[in-house]
């Protein structure tokens, strides 16, 4: 077999019509006077990344078998409970993937296993510095590829086993599915516009919130004398915040008429923040807009980020985890991942008291199961189900009504028989 060619590189793009990872960088780079920042200064895309990262944290996640029972006994037991590695507890480790996935495009986590073979912890990498090796060669359907993994601390290069990796990647893929591309990457040129309308109000502030000046004189001046004089009137114009400065005689400092509302600049911005916001499937009212919304619009949101945004994420990393972490006999035994999403879907006592009581009266949940819900300890006899007394299967439904009928029945023969 031919020696591995490199055939894709994170973020790397062949197109010269697609923006590179350098113009990328460049954007959200911080350049020599600090202008721009960098691309987490954006607040509608930092407060994006926070929501989808803080709410895969917060879900806790078990081994099940087939019947829904949780697996204590498990190598992963420990590792996805109580302490994914020597540095992360598991809500720590499940927020920086997620950070990774979206803001790069990929997370990426190598299995670290003893000799024995048993899973010892989990160590998420940096997206930055891995990339994915494919073999050319063969038929296409049996392509092999490699992580290579370049640490930053020693310099020092590591080819990975796919199977040792798990690999989360987001939605928008390249090349069979192989790797993922980031959402900055496809919201680049929305990005720009949005800091620079930031660059734009921060200079403005800097300014005390006056638009542009110009200086009108009678007489002429050499360019070089131009610009010193304007730079003498900037600097006095910022010594100790003075509201008011001394010029020579003749001259005039005259300001430009600037409304933000005839520009409709808050409007524009405020598109722009929803635009970025939808790309992450996020609603208006986890960027605090609640210009549309009512209480009754945001309890729905709420159930529609869970379903729409949350949801398809979720599944992504349990499909990813059974086939990483699960041996085949596992999987044949039906044992599998699932986060508890309950967490995300409880509601206000009163709607939470509603629906347990529903819960119980038919017999979905036990008493106890009630209680764990609502973080209370088991009763005595309480891991019973209970059901309505009066309810009869499909198959013995109308019993009561038959019954009666062959009662009047016999009861007429016995009456005629008696005659």
């Amino acid at each position: 077999m031919k020696i591995f060619d490199r055939m894709k590189q994170f973020f790397n793009s062949s197109d010269e019509d697609k923006i590179s990872l350098n113009r990328i960088n460049e954007l959200f780079a911080i350049n020599g006077s600090g202008e721009y920042g960098n691309d987490l200064s954006e607040v509608t895309y930092f407060t994006c990344l926070k929501v989808l990262s803080e709410s895969i944290g917060k879900i806790p996640i078990y081994l099940l078998d087939k019947d829904k029972r949780r697996i204590a006994e498990h190598e992963t037991t420990p590792i996805l409970q109580h302490s994914t590695n020597q540095y992360q507890t598991p809500a720590q480790f499940f927020t920086g993937m997620e950070y990774n996935r979206n803001h790069y495009g990929n997370a990426y986590a190598f299995c670290q296993r003893n000799r024995n073979g048993e899973l010892e912890k989990l160590i998420p990498l940096d997206p930055r510095y891995v990339q994915i090796w494919i073999n050319n060669t063969g038929e296409y359907t049996n392509r092999k590829y490699v992580y290579l993994f370049s640490d930053s601390q020693t310099g020092k290069s590591y080819s990975l086993n796919p199977a040792d990796i798990i690999h989360v990647r987001s939605w928008i893929t390249e090349d069979n599915g192989i790797v993922g591309r980031s959402v900055r990457e496809i919201l680049a040129r929305m990005l720009q516009g949005s800091k620079s309308s930031n660059k734009f109000l921060n200079e403005l502030y800097d300014k005390g919130l006056l638009a542009n000046l110009y200086v009108r004189y009678i007489g002429d001046l050499s360019l070089e004398k131009q610009k010193t004089f304007l730079k003498r009137i900037e600097e006095m114009a910022r010594e100790n915040s003075r509201k008011m400065i001394t010029l020579p005689p003749g001259y005039e400092l005259i300001p430009l008429d600037l409304k933000l509302t005839d520009s409709q600049f808050l409007q524009i911005k405020q598109y722009t923040a929803l635009q970025i916001a939808s790309a992450f499937a996020i609603k208006p009212n986890f960027l605090n807009d609640y210009s549309k919304s009512s209480y009754a619009n945001a309890t729905a949101q709420n159930l529609s980020f869970y379903v729409d945004s949350l949801l398809p994420i979720i599944t992504y990393y349990e499909q990813e985890m059974n086939r990483k972490l699960l041996t085949t006999r596992e999987l044949q035994e039906g044992k599998h991942f699932k986060f508890n999403v309950g967490v995300l879907l409880r509601n206000d006592p009163t709607a939470q008291a509603d629906i347990i009581q529903k819960l119980i009266q038919s017999g979905v949940y036990s008493i106890d199961e009630a209680r764990s819900l609502v973080d209370r300890e088991p009763c005595e006899n309480g891991n019973k189900h209970l059901v309505n007394g009066s309810y009869v299967s499909l198959e013995d439904l109308g019993i009561a009504y038959r019954d009666k009928q062959k009662g009047g029945e016999n009861g007429a023969e016995n009456k005629e028989s008696s005659e």
